[in-house]
């Protein structure tokens, strides 16, 4: 089970940071990520972090302005997201266990609303 928060409404540069908390998988060894979801558009990956190496990946468009992390027990997963754009509104998910940002994660959240104006 993963359960987001940390979702809201930010002006435009404002910064927001998501948590997930996971319980009911092992986590000792896998990548956990955040997706999105805008209206009228495909869920993407925003960025991927590998629970035992700390291998991280961004997708291009957060690239220098949203940080991934890991909680020390390890099933804790963070977004930092700073300089947040109009264009960062969407439905956010935690994933895990699953390629990096490719979308085809075994475990999922319900999701979380942020929304940039």
């Amino acid at each position: 089970q993963l359960v987001e928060s940390g979702g809201g409404s930010v002006q435009a540069g404002g910064s927001l940071r998501l948590s997930c908390a996971g319980s009911g998988y092992t986590y000792k060894s896998i990548y956990m990520g955040w997706f999105r979801q805008a209206p009228g558009k495909e869920r993407e990956g925003v960025a991927a972090i590998h629970t035992r190496f700390d291998i991280t990946y961004y997708a291009d468009s957060v690239k220098g302005r949203f940080i991934i992390s890991l909680g020390n027990a390890k099933n804790t997963l963070y977004l930092q997201m700073n300089s947040l754009k109009p264009e960062d509104t969407a439905i956010y998910y935690c994933a895990a266990d699953g390629p990096g940002l490719v979308d085809e994660y075994k475990y999922w959240g319900q999701g979380t609303q942020v929304t940039v104006s």
